[in-house]
């Protein structure tokens, strides 16, 4: 019972991560176009490389399903 209970927590806390996952991928993206816009390249290579990093979290998150 108690491994039970222990694999159930460990599926909420993965789903709850996705989803702070995807929020941030959709921060910033917005980031990423709103440096488009102004054309600023620290900016852009910044997040550019954030997105990199959520989505190859993601990507591990799934690799276990």
């Amino acid at each position: 019972m108690k491994q039970m209970v222990k694999i159930i927590r460990k599926v909420d806390v993965e789903k709850q991560y996705e989803r702070i996952l995807r929020l941030e991928l959709d921060y910033e993206l917005a980031s990423l176009f709103e440096a488009m816009q102004v054309k600023d390249e620290a900016e852009i290579e910044k997040s550019k490389k954030r997105l990199k990093e959520i989505q190859e979290e993601l990507e591990s998150l799934f690799a276990y399903e």
